[in-house]
């Protein structure tokens, strides 16, 4: 019997948070372009698209008298926060060719030709002091925090089910979009799925799912409706849908206005779309915008990679792991695993095989997970669609299996 359910959310690329998220850690790439372990981001972007009814002084006072009509029409990019690197950057560049990759055009009230404002300074040096210390791997932590990993059985990629059909869903508006299958569709969109599971905590079926895509005003609602259900929803959702199952498609009636003009975007906003959809806690920072040295984004992913290979060893049918670091330190204030009755070890004896066989300094998990260097992970590609649960990521890899399996056997 059913028992309960559980809803998790996802967002498209030309959400207005995503555009901010995509242009931050656009930046994060080019400035890790120049080969150092010592270049530093921690960008934070701002997008807003056209105003109606603009004060136009008010927008001069603001923006200058030269900028402000650019600024109502089309909208505005603040870029604020720290940088440091070699490279020689084009703020301009860099944030035109995300917009206009993502897709949108002058009619939806923001595009490539917006007004760009920048507000950047080099990282602190009482924090850069703790951090760099020669070598990359006798790096500390670039912040205090805690960072949260998960894995589950429920899917193949072993993650929670509802996120990684909310992600489908707007995979499948991108695709329709970018393609040409469903040519009135604008860059926007949310999904939500709600899952039913049962009294062991299995995924049953799909009770509830919700698509709001952004569209052309031309297109009649019927088209929407009959659209989104065939082209998106039934490829992504599949036979996990019943009979009974609601579906909701743009339920306020219209989503003509969208994107940054609709709403603004700021770096960030977006984290539990970008993790596990809720099914496990967040850690105190969010990811985009930040290089590897900042543990809220580094050690999140080696979170994950411990999480998925402990799953993935069948030392437990789901894993949560916290890592913990003080600022300019190198080791762990605290391994901690939950593993909600499935495990084989106790919380504390899995610990220890965690510490026996990951690399838990900041630098060396850096090195291992090739979060630096020419091999890094274009850390753009993240910033839409998950940071987790998708081919590509070196903290998605079962590379550990074999030796967690060695060590447990010491404590079985």
């Amino acid at each position: 019997m059913p028992t309960y359910s559980f809803a998790s959310e996802s967002v498209t690329r030309g959400h207005p948070d995503k555009v901010a998220d995509q242009i931050s850690d656009a930046f994060v790439d080019e400035i890790l372009c120049d080969g150092t372990h010592t270049s530093r981001a921690a960008v934070e972007v701002f997008v807003k698209g056209a105003i109606d009814n603009p004060d136009m002084d008010l927008l001069a006072k603001s923006y200058g008298s030269e900028n402000a009509e650019r600024v109502a029409r089309l909208g505005v990019v603040t870029i604020g926060g720290e940088a440091k690197t070699t490279r020689g950057l084009d703020f301009s560049s860099i944030v035109r060719r995300v917009i206009r990759n993502i897709g949108y055009e002058a009619e939806d009230g923001f595009d490539e030709h917006c007004h760009i404002a920048v507000a950047l300074s080099e990282q602190s040096p009482n924090i850069a002091m703790g951090v760099d210390r020669g070598s990359l791997k006798d790096q500390g932590a670039g912040d205090q925090g805690m960072m949260f990993g998960y894995a589950t059985d429920e899917t193949p990629e072993l993650m929670p089910l509802p996120i990684m059909l909310a992600h489908r869903l707007v995979g499948g508006l991108e695709a329709a979009r970018t393609e040409g299958i469903l040519d009135w569709l604008r860059p926007d969109g949310k999904s939500q799925v709600t899952v039913v599971y049962n009294e062991n905590h299995k995924p049953l079926y799909v009770s509830r799912v919700t698509v709001s895509a952004h569209h052309s005003p031309w297109v009649s609602n019927a088209d929407i409706e009959e659209g989104v259900r065939e082209e998106v929803i039934k490829p992504a959702i599949g036979d996990r849908m019943r009979d009974d199952t609601v579906i909701l498609i743009n339920p306020t009636g219209r989503f003509e206005v969208g994107g940054p003009k609709g709403d603004s975007g700021l770096t960030g906003r977006k984290i539990i779309v970008d993790t596990y959809g809720g099914a496990a806690p967040h850690g105190g920072g969010a990811f985009s915008g930040k290089d590897p040295s900042k543990v809220d984004r580094s050690a999140a992913y080696a979170a994950r990679w411990v999480a998925k290979n402990i799953v993935a060893a069948d030392l437990a049918e789901k894993a949560l792991v916290q890592l913990a670091y003080s600022i300019g330190r190198k080791d762990p204030d605290c391994v901690y695993v939950e593993t909600f009755g499935t495990g084989r070890l106790s919380p504390g004896r899995l610990s220890q095989v965690i510490r026996d066989v990951f690399p838990l300094v900041p630098g060396e998990f850096i090195w291992a997970l090739q979060l630096t260097g020419s091999n890094r992970p274009a850390y753009r590609s993240t910033a839409h669609g998950g940071h987790f649960g998708r081919d590509g990521f070196s903290w998605e890899r079962l590379d550990k299996v074999d030796e967690l399996r060695g060590r447990a056997k010491v404590y079985l």
